[in-house]
């Protein structure tokens, strides 16, 4: 497409001039759709999508006028991981990375980042003044993107350290936080953005989303040798299935969807698990705010990942891994995680709360970032 085609004629042509003049890099400023999540418009052609493609890959100039003009269900199509962190302001305003580390008085102090995604939390806290940070994430390619993104935003590698790994399983001696003494080093703060990333739904290969057709996988680490959705809804028993669809989806439905779907097996894709839902709910809940099948969707994305046992381990084990006054920051996006980080904040007398209730994205960063709205931030401090 050639701005040629979508730039009035009559007055501009001084546009049209340059619009020739530079037709290379004007086939690559598109015009963003009133809708970014609307529909897919014509003009996106499987041709034009494989030849961007192309063009991204080979780190072409203009790539990043793709990235800002591209609907986001186009993302996944293109392979392009593109994430925007929520509550940055606000999880920097706590962490505080600009003050000095209490063991480090010239510099500032050394953060622990366990859900990289993107990396737009650990660029934020690294451009704020904190001495290093240390990064951890499930996802390879989430990984892959945060180093590009880091390494071109100018931080020097000797700041920065990234693991694939689950949070559950991190521990400061067992990854070389010691001392010489053997003792772990611990971190002037975490922060967690827990569930699951803009990508990873926009993709379809990677199953988490029922907007486009892709194998029942769910898998946030897509290398792991673990049950996929499609082994739990085709293997599991049917008492299983209603069981995690009543305690991490809230599904009041559970019985008539996990007996629908035992039914219905074998199923292989997101749409297919979809529409069965659908099928298996009342005429009346299909007309509701939410699609029928947004909640089992997280049921199943829940179990797979052993989501709630891994943040119940990262709240037991992180004020091991801080210092006095060290600052855990968790972002959660729905109430089974909101719930477990507010009571253990509470109960747990290593903690001293700074958030007695949860901080939720402003006007602004919701409208330019929808998938914000739901973001709760709570923020602890290690006591002394």
């Amino acid at each position: 497409m050639s701005l040629t085609t979508w730039i009035p004629r009559s007055g501009f042509g001084l546009g049209l001039f340059f619009a020739n003049l530079f037709r290379d890099a004007t086939d690559l400023v598109i015009p963003r759709p009133p809708d970014p999540s609307c529909q897919v418009p014509d003009w996106y052609s499987s041709a034009w999508l494989a030849r961007e493609k192309a063009r991204l890959e080979s780190n072409h100039p203009f790539a990043e006028a793709v990235l800002m003009n591209l609907p986001k269900t186009l993302l996944g199509e293109l392979g392009v991981y593109h994430h925007e962190s929520v509550l940055t302001e606000e999880v920097m305003a706590y962490l505080q990375p600009e003050t000095p580390s209490r063991w480090h008085k010239q510099q500032g102090g050394t953060f622990l980042d366990v859900t990289v995604g993107g990396g737009g939390h650990s660029l934020a806290l690294l451009q704020r003044g904190a001495e290093r940070v240390v990064g951890l994430d499930r996802d390879p390619t989430a990984l892959e993107v945060a180093q590009a993104r880091l390494a071109a935003a100018g931080i020097p590698q000797e700041r920065i350290q990234l693991w694939h790994l689950n949070f559950a399983d991190f521990d400061l001696q067992r990854h070389g936080f010691r001392d010489e003494q053997g003792q772990g080093i611990p971190f002037d703060g975490i922060v967690a953005d827990l569930g699951v990333s803009s990508p990873q739904l926009d993709c379809p290969e990677r199953g988490f989303s029922f907007r486009a057709e892709g194998p029942l996988d769910m898998r946030m680490d897509p290398t792991a040798d673990q049950e996929t959705a499609a082994d739990w809804v085709n293997r599991r028993p049917v008492e299983d299935l209603i069981d995690i669809f009543v305690r991490y989806g809230e599904e009041r439905f559970a019985r008539r969807i996990a007996h629908h779907i035992e039914r219905s097996r074998p199923l292989f894709t997101t749409t297919q698990l979809a529409h069965v839902i659908w099928q298996a709910v009342p005429p009346a809940a299909r007309r509701g705010r939410i699609h029928p099948a947004t909640r089992v969707f997280q049921a199943l994305r829940i179990a797979v990942n052993r989501e709630l046992e891994a943040l119940e381990t990262l709240l037991a084990q992180a004020p091991n891994w801080l210092k006095p006054g060290g600052r855990l920051a968790v972002i959660s996006f729905h109430s089974l995680e909101d719930r477990l980080v507010k009571w253990a904040f509470r109960r747990d007398p290593r903690w001293q709360v700074l958030t007695p209730k949860p901080l939720c994205p402003s006007e602004l960063e919701q409208q330019r970032n929808p998938r914000a709205r739901s973001a709760k931030l709570r923020v602890a401090a290690r006591s002394s």
